[in-house]
Order: C-alpha cells, then structure tokens, then sequence
C-alpha cells in the first residue's frame, strides 16, 4: 500500500489525464480533480505525465516566483512549467496576439522578460550561475506570458498545485528583442501593464529577485534535474515583472515596455479542441 498519495503513479496519471482533458475541452474545473499534491516533486510527477499526454513538443518554459510564505515548506524559491509549440505567438511589435481564456477558468497576463537559447545546455550540468546562464542566450525580448488553467482557484491552492497544472501557463507572446541586453543595467528594463487601457501594475527586470539571469539559472537547472535539458531555439520566461493580472474573454492588454515596445493582446472565449475527441 503506497505510504503517501502520490507514491501511486496511477493517481498522477488519472489527475493529469482530468487536467489535460479539462484544457482541451474548453471546461473548468470546480474543485482539483484528486489530492492535492503536498511538495513540489508531487506537483512535477504529475506535470511529467501531463506533458506526455499534451502530444506537443516543448518549445520552453515559464519561470514563477514562490511566494515567500511557501518557500520554508517547499525549499524553492521559483517553479517552472512547459510552453508549447503551438502556444507560442511572435508578434512584432505594435500587432496584437491573442489568448483563448477558459470561462470560470483562471486567466491572466504577466508581463515578461524571455530569453531564447542560441545554444544547448551542456550534457549533465545541473547547476548554473547567472553568467553560465548567460553564455547560452542568443537573445532576450520583450514578451507577455499567458497564464491560465480550467482551475479557476489554482493560485489558491499553493505552488505544487501550480507546478501540476503546467504551472499555470496557457501560452507566451514573444515580441522585439531587446538590443545589447547585456550592457543594460536592469533597473534600466520598465515597464507598465494594462487591461482595458486600464494601468494595472508597474515593474520591470529589476521586480524579478535576483534579475532575469537569476531565473534562466534556475530554469536550466530545475529542467536537467528532471531530465528536460533546454536546448537551442528554447524560450525562457523570467517572472511576472508588473505582477499577475486576471483578464476575462473579450477584454484587452497592452505592456509598454518603454523604448524596447508595446505589446498587445486580445481575449476569446477557449473552445473545444480536436484532442477532446480523441
């Protein structure tokens, strides 16, 4: 008899099949579809079969800040969750992208800094300083992650409970790259968020602990210890730098990130997948 819930792989792959099914049906979820996951590596057991279920290549990942009541208990600072191929939008800037929001889902928008790897992480490095982080990039931009899930009281609920659900993310828009990056002092990348033309938070590279180096560094090595090296064309997001933002389908969002551009992003209502009816 297994000694904690999650010693069971039966019950990660039974909450990650209701997870994946719930996003590609469009529904949510009234309440967390089994036992709650207690510790980190429980949500990641159950975000490993996920991701093996989703049927997409990992095109990278987001990077979350912990907060700092839960980081005694779980022993991490940051969590990571996958970005995939088809949720990633390059979108110049001045365009807009878009962003399928489940309704009586969660969903919002965080405005980002991310890196793209020009080069793959060394085999079995599992630790990384921000300067080895830093030799991988080929380029870092301006961009806005979407982060969603069918679970409408997932950021209630703790971080490992985030971590099982793709830590929260639905997506990443992608904008212009930001020239020179590493000659920039951080205080130097601001930027403001908005929802309906409504300012709902300021920030910047310098709001992100440790700036956006720090969690690439924590990324490429979260990521190899759990047998996900990153690899060249990979994007990493570094943190919400203005804060998390709810949005609803059918509004809109803007970040202006000063010189470096503004971003835009419109909302619709998720539909139904054709995964759903496989």
């Amino acid at each position: 008899m297994p000694t904690h819930p999650f010693d069971d792989q039966r019950d990660e792959l039974a909450i990650a099949i209701r997870l994946v099914r719930a996003r590609w049906e469009a529904k949510a979820l009234a309440a967390y579809p089994g036992l709650q996951p207690q510790t980190l590596d429980a949500g990641y057991r159950v975000q490993d079969q996920a991701i093996a279920l989703w049927r997409q290549a990992v095109a990278g990942w987001k990077v979350g800040r912990i907060p700092d009541a839960w980081q005694a208990t779980l022993g991490e600072d940051r969590l990571v969750g996958p970005i995939f191929a088809g949720a990633v939008q390059n979108v110049p800037g001045g365009q807009t992208g878009r962003f399928a929001v489940i309704e009586h889902g969660f969903a919002a928008i965080e405005a980002e800094y991310v890196f793209t790897l020009g080069s793959d992480a060394p085999a079995g490095k599992t630790e990384y300083s921000a300067d080895e982080a830093a030799e991988l990039v080929a380029s870092l931009s301006i961009g806005i992650e979407l982060a969603g899930s069918p679970l409408a009281s997932i950021n209630l609920l703790g971080p490992a409970v985030v971590v099982s659900d793709f830590g929260n993310n639905a997506g990443l828009i992608v904008g212009p790259a930001i020239a020179d990056w590493r000659r920039l002092d951080d205080r130097e990348l601001t930027c403001e968020s908005f929802i309906d033309q409504r300012p709902v938070g300021t920030g910047g590279a310098a709001c992100i602990p440790g700036g956006p180096l720090a969690a690439l560094a924590f990324a490429l090595g979260r990521c190899a210890r759990r047998g996900y090296p990153l690899s060249a064309g990979m994007h990493v997001t570094t943190g919400a730098a203005t804060g998390i933002h709810d949005i609803l389908a059918g509004q809109s969002a803007c970040v202006d990130f000063g010189r470096w551009g503004r971003l835009a992003c419109e909302t619709t209502t998720a539909t139904a997948t054709m995964e759903s009816r496989s």
